[in-house]
């Protein structure tokens, strides 16, 4: 009888499971939140729109120099990517029961994490850290596990053999943790959840700097094998896409998986995908620009395009141009506008007007494969003195940021190679 009991205990208990996973098969959709949003919990309603403008410019810049190989130092444990510097946050649910985690939604890294108890050392949350005690699917991964071997460093527990993770940032902060397997639930904007047992995160029980106002962790979406896209896989053809709303209206975009996040019809673009070897970063070939019937060639010093030379990032507000190429650039939008720029008396941006008096104008971003038509909203943004363009010179990596994304349909196909672009409102997607 006793054994008969455990059976049905264990047979009802894993029905719900089977039926959240086949509720939404191969693709589902969820909301992303602006960290400035009025729905995100760290909206700060003291903070003017220049403040919010300084605080992306000097966020942008600073996670500029963690795309470069450089900046890893290989005598120290480091990870690519400042998780204060994500834009967008998104709900992900750990655990069997299921616990809410409000955390960032990153295309610039790979390890998904979040903060645990017991708590050696985390940085304040508005909800109490993950008890995986308190789950009945958590389980430690073995050093000697693959996903253990994934990591670029990791040690093993003294006693048990576990998978211990450290990540250090380059702005000194880290999370250190046991790498582990849960059941990931996401509630789909449908009103149907998708649930993904056996999924690999960190669970961060040592975590410190600058994580204040970034939620609970970070869920990398980059393209190496710990990300969460790689490890729904299948399940989801291998794809993602984002619709991110211009900044003025507060809702939330939508980040979908899967079937649902497919593009077609006229006015897709398509451009492939270079990787590095470590995977992560979604490296684009940024070909040149034009601004009305003038064409800025980007090349390097040697006169010719190097493959991969830009990368696509949704936790980077702004666009950041090799300093040469964005003073052609630069030069070209004065041509075009005709008009006397004024000085950002913070010295932020660049190339600044009198507010209302830049005109409606597009910049076209020529991609290998792809010409992406930048309006006037994804150039210039609004600030209490005048109006800005959304892009600056940098001496790293370039960087193809967020504000230029800006009611676009942007699409990650990992089986293709490719990232494909469609004008999009992105108030009705």
């Amino acid at each position: 009888m006793d054994h008969l009991l455990c059976f049905l205990l264990i047979f009802f208990s894993y029905l719900p499971l089977q039926s959240l996973v086949e509720a939404k098969p191969r693709g589902f959709t969820i909301d992303l939140i602006h960290r400035h949003s009025q729905l995100s919990p760290f909206y700060n309603n003291t903070a003017t729109p220049d403040d919010f403008a300084i605080d992306d410019a000097v966020r942008s810049i600073a996670r500029a120099s963690h795309f470069r190989p450089s900046s890893i130092d290989e005598n120290k444990i480091l990870s690519p990517v400042i998780p204060n510097s994500g834009s967008y946050l998104m709900k992900l649910s750990i655990g069997s029961p299921a616990v809410t985690n409000l955390a960032i939604a990153d295309t610039g890294s790979d390890l998904v994490w979040i903060q645990c108890e017991p708590c050696d050392n985390c940085y304040p949350q508005d909800s109490s850290p993950f008890n995986p005690m308190q789950s009945s699917t958590y389980m430690e991964l073995s050093c000697d596990s693959k996903p253990c071997q994934y990591l670029p460093r990791h040690q093993c527990g003294s006693t048990n053999n576990k998978c211990e993770y450290r990540y250090g940032y380059g702005d000194t902060s880290f999370t250190m943790g046991d790498l582990a397997t849960d059941t990931f639930t996401f509630d789909s904007t449908d009103g149907q959840v998708a649930a993904f047992p056996n999924s690999i995160f960190g669970c961060g029980h040592n975590n410190a700097g600058s994580f204040t106002s970034s939620g609970s962790g970070l869920v990398g979406l980059g393209g190496g094998p710990l990300s969460l896209i790689s490890q729904l896989g299948a399940q989801i053809e291998q794809k993602f896409s984002y619709c991110l709303l211009p900044r003025t209206i507060n809702s939330a975009s939508k980040l979908r998986f899967g079937t649902d996040s497919i593009l077609s019809g006229p006015g897709v673009v398509s451009t492939p995908i270079q990787f590095d070897n470590k995977g992560t970063f979604y490296y684009l070939t940024l070909e040149g620009a034009s601004v009305g019937n003038k064409r800025i060639p980007y090349s390097n010093q040697m006169g010719t395009v190097n493959q991969g030379n830009i990368v696509i990032d949704s936790g980077t507000t702004l666009t950041l141009l090799e300093s040469r190429f964005y003073s052609d650039l630069e030069a070209a939008l004065k041509e075009a506008i005709g008009l006397n720029p004024i000085a950002d008396p913070r010295g932020t941006y660049n190339l600044c007007y009198d507010s209302g008096s830049v005109p409606e104008m597009t910049v076209v971003f020529h991609f290998t494969g792809a010409d992406v038509m930048l309006k006037t909203l994804n150039l210039f943004r609004n600030l209490s003195f005048g109006t800005c363009l959304a892009m600056l010179p940098t001496d790293d990596l370039n960087i193809y940021g967020n504000w230029a994304q800006m009611n676009f349909q942007v699409e990650y196909d990992l089986a293709k190679k490719q990232v494909s672009f469609a004008p999009a409102d992105c108030t009705q997607h």
